[in-house]
């Protein structure tokens, strides 16, 4: 899988700096602020919240090509909020991720229309290449 989501950055690895706006929703400081600061570091404009509250108020304001969202959120699952997030944008692209996995969460998660479901103990590397190919779509 990441031979060919590297593969696909490559053929396509030119992006606006408008078309690399990310917005992370995790409701774990420390994750959040990990993964934004990386991010940023390689070159991505990123908006950071904690809960769904954050999600619908920045993704009706903004314009975010990239949601990275947390499973394990307060209100609801991630997964479960994945419709409402398309109700108010139905072309971004999310990247639903967790700490722990299972074959059930995993079998819910792509039961929803994301576009990557990221385990956090992978490597950050092929979180960039998942997010260089989600906005070059």
């Amino acid at each position: 899988m990441a031979r060919i989501l590297q593969m696909n950055y490559l053929r396509n690895t030119k992006l606006m700096g408008e078309e690399k706006n990310i917005l992370i929703i995790d409701p774990d400081s420390d994750d959040r602020n990990i993964m934004a600061t990386f991010l940023r570091q390689n070159n991505f404009t990123v908006d950071t919240g904690i809960g769904l509250a954050d999600a619908f108020s920045k993704i009706s304001e903004g314009s975010y090509r990239c949601l990275i969202m947390d499973v394990d959120l307060h209100e609801m699952k991630g997964y479960e909020a994945v419709p409402l997030i398309r109700s108010i944008d139905s072309k971004i692209k999310v990247i639903m991720t967790t700490k722990k996995n299972t074959k059930e969460l995993e079998s819910k998660v792509r039961e929803q229309d994301i576009y990557f479901y990221f385990i956090k103990s992978f490597g950050k590397d092929e979180l960039i290449l998942v997010i260089n190919n989600a906005l070059n779509q």
